[in-house]
C-alpha cells in the first residue's frame, strides 16, 4: 500500500483545534513539551474510543494519573525502561497498537543541553512504518518532522489557601505549532486537570 486514507483518531474535543485536521492524524507524529499530562490528553480520546495506546521510556508515570484523565489501563502498555534496543521496542509498538507515546533517549548537544538521539533518518524509518500501520506516535520532547508541537506556555495553579489546602486545578496556555499553518501558531487556555 503507497498511500494512506486520511484516517483520525478522536483525541480530546478541547485539544482538537490546537492539530491539525483537529484530531490525531494516522501516520502523524506529535511532539509535546514540558508537559506529561499534555501528552497523556491527546491519548485520552483514542483510548475512550476503544483504541490500544502503548507508552516507552517514562519510568515515572503516574498510572493513576493516567487512569484519572481517562486512560482505560486495560489497552495500555507500559515499557518503561527499553534500553538501548529503544528504536525496536517502538516499532514493534506501532505494529499492534493505535498510538505511542514516547520519551526519546536524549544525549548532551554541543549546546550543554539535552538532545534527542533520534536522527532523520531513524525518525523516517518510523514515520514510514507509523502511515503503513495507521499508528500515531506522540514524543514528549523533539521529534524530527512532527506534524504538530504543542507546547504549555503558561501555568498557573488553584487550590491552595493561605498555607493551608491541597492543590487542585491547572489552568494552562496551550501554544501549537505546525507546518501546515504556514507558520502561524495556535494558542489555547485550557484546565490541565480541571477542579472537577
Amino acid at each position: 500500500r503507497t498511500t494512506l486514507d486520511t484516517r483520525a483518531l478522536p483525541t480530546h474535543p478541547a485539544l482538537g483545534e490546537l492539530l491539525p485536521g483537529g484530531a490525531l492524524e494516522a501516520g502523524g507524529t506529535y511532539a509535546v513539551d514540558n508537559s506529561t499530562t499534555l501528552a497523556l490528553g491527546l491519548l485520552q480520546g483514542p483510548s475512550a474510543a476503544g483504541a490500544w495506546c502503548a507508552i516507552v521510556g517514562v519510568p515515572d508515570l503516574g498510572v493513576e494519573a493516567a487512569a484519572g484523565l481517562g486512560i482505560d489501563l486495560n489497552r495500555l502498555v507500559l515499557v518503561p525502561h527499553p534500553g538501548e534496543q529503544w528504536l525496536s521496542v517502538v516499532s514493534a509498538l506501532v505494529d499492534v497498537v493505535s498510538v505511542v507515546l514516547v520519551r526519546p533517549p536524549t544525549r548532551e548537544g554541543t549546546n550543554g543541553r539535552l538532545a534527542p538521539r533520534i536522527g532523520e533518518a531513524a525518525a523516517s524509518k518510523l514515520a514510514a512504518r507509523l502511515r503503513q500501520r495507521e499508528a500515531v506516535l506522540v514524543s514528549l520532547g523533539d521529534w524530527p518532522r512532527s506534524d504538530a508541537r504543542l507546547t504549555v506556555t503558561e501555568s498557573n495553579w488553584a487550590g491552595i489557601g493561605a498555607g493551608f489546602g491541597h492543590l487542585t486545578a491547572r489552568q494552562v496556555t496551550v501554544s501549537s505549532a505546525s507546518r501546515s499553518w504556514a507558520g502561524r501558531a495556535k494558542s489555547r487556555r485550557l484546565w490541565l486537570p480541571g477542579p472537577d
